[in-house]
C-alpha cells in the first residue's frame, strides 16, 4: 500500500518521506503516545500513514496542504490503510493561515514536510501548539546533503542551518538531528 502511495507521489511530483523517515515518525508518535498530531504537507499521505500507525488508536491526524488533488489521494490512501475517516482531519489551505486557528497546547507532535523557507514560522507555531513534552519534527534537515558544506549559501541551506542553530540554542527545545531520509530534526518542547 505504501509502495502504491509512493508511486502516486512520484506521478504527481511529490517527494514522499523515505521508509527510514517514516519509521522514525512512527517511533516518535508511539513514544509520545500521540493522540493529536499536526502534519504540514499532506502530500499523497505516505507520512500520514506512518504517523497514524504510531499514534494511539483514538488519535486524530490533522493534515494541512494547499493541493486538493494530493489530499484526495491521501484520503483514499488512509481509507485503504484501514483508518476510519474520523482519525484524520484534512484541511486545505496554506499552513501559516490554518495554524493560527488550531488550539494552543493541544498537540503531541507537529511534523513539517514543507519548504525550508517556512521553518522559522513553523517552529514559532510549534511552541504555541505543542504541549510540554510534545515533539516537533522537521523533514529535510540535511538540506539535500548541503548542510555540512560551508560553501553552500543557498536560501534553503542557510534557512535550515539557522533553524537548527535557533532550536539548539533555545531553552524551549531538546533537539536531535536524525540522519534518516533527508534528515529529520526532532525536538522535544521543554
Amino acid at each position: 500500500m505504501l509502495r502504491t502511495a509512493r508511486a502516486l507521489a512520484h506521478e504527481v511530483g511529490v517527494e514522499a518521506v523515505t521508509p527510514g523517515s517514516g519509521a522514525a515518525l512512527r517511533l516518535l508518535a508511539a513514544a509520545g503516545s500521540a493522540r493529536a498530531v499536526v502534519e504540514i504537507g499532506t502530500g499523497t499521505g505516505v507520512s500520514g500513514v506512518w504517523l497514524l500507525r504510531g499514534m494511539r488508536p483514538d488519535g486524530v491526524l490533522t493534515t494541512i496542504d494547499v493541493e486538493v488533488e494530493y489530499q484526495r489521494i491521501a484520503r483514499r490512501l488512509f481509507q485503504e490503510a484501514g483508518f476510519p475517516s474520523g482519525r484524520t482531519r484534512i484541511i486545505t489551505g496554506r499552513a501559516l493561515d490554518v495554524l493560527p486557528r488550531l488550539a494552543d497546547g493541544a498537540y503531541d507532535l507537529l511534523f513539517v514536510d514543507a519548504a525550508a523557507t517556512g521553518f522559522a514560522a513553523y517552529v514559532d507555531a510549534a511552541l504555541r501548539l505543542l504541549r510540554p513534552g510534545g515533539v516537533l519534527a522537521l523533514n529535510g534537515a540535511l538540506a539535500a546533503g548541503r548542510i555540512g558544506d560551508p560553501a553552500a549559501r543557498d536560501v534553503e541551506t542557510v534557512t535550515v542551518r539557522e533553524t537548527i542553530k535557533t532550536i539548539r540554542e533555545s531553552e524551549n527545545w531538546v533537539p536531535a538531528l536524525l540522519p534518516v531520509g533527508h534528515g529529520l530534526l526532532a525536538a522535544v518542547k521543554s
